[in-house]
């Protein structure tokens, strides 16, 4: 798609070919998000089944797990620390605050679930590395 022809038509030499030349930048971040609906649906199905994991898990794993207005929170006595697990509507991802660092999951239709873009580490998973790397111990093993 082409824009300013008309002023194009005008303009002479390089500057002209360059305005004629440009296109139209597609809008695909909006285009392959969900709708607010569904990510909210999703989210809050991933994050009830990773709430119940990690209450089954709690009491061998060495941490707590509280819900706060929408957030799983994951609370360490030793070593101290604190995950938060939130979902973030208007981008519609899933976000981890864990190990000073930021992890911003994805939904896949394909697989079906939220995932790690960089390497697709669904939820579960991901959660359960993060646990262990924080306890320094490989004891929990969500599902």
């Amino acid at each position: 798609m082409h824009f300013l022809a008309h002023e194009a038509s005008q303009v002479s030499g390089y500057l002209a070919d360059f305005l004629v030349d440009v296109p139209a930048i597609p809008a695909c971040y909006t285009e392959s998000m969900l709708d607010e609906t569904t990510f909210r649906r999703n989210a809050d199905t991933a994050l009830e089944s990773l709430k119940k994991s990690l209450i089954t898990a709690e009491e061998s794993g060495g941490f707590e797990v509280e819900e706060n207005s929408g957030a799983l929170n994951v609370l360490f006595d030793d070593p101290p620390g604190k995950f938060v697990i939130t979902p973030n509507a208007p981008v519609r991802q899933i976000w981890i605050s864990a190990l000073s660092t930021s992890f911003k999951l994805d939904w896949s239709d394909n697989l079906g679930e939220f995932v790690l873009p960089k390497d697709n580490t669904s939820l579960l998973p991901l959660v359960s590395r993060l646990i262990n790397q924080h306890l320094g111990i490989e004891t929990v093993s969500l599902n």
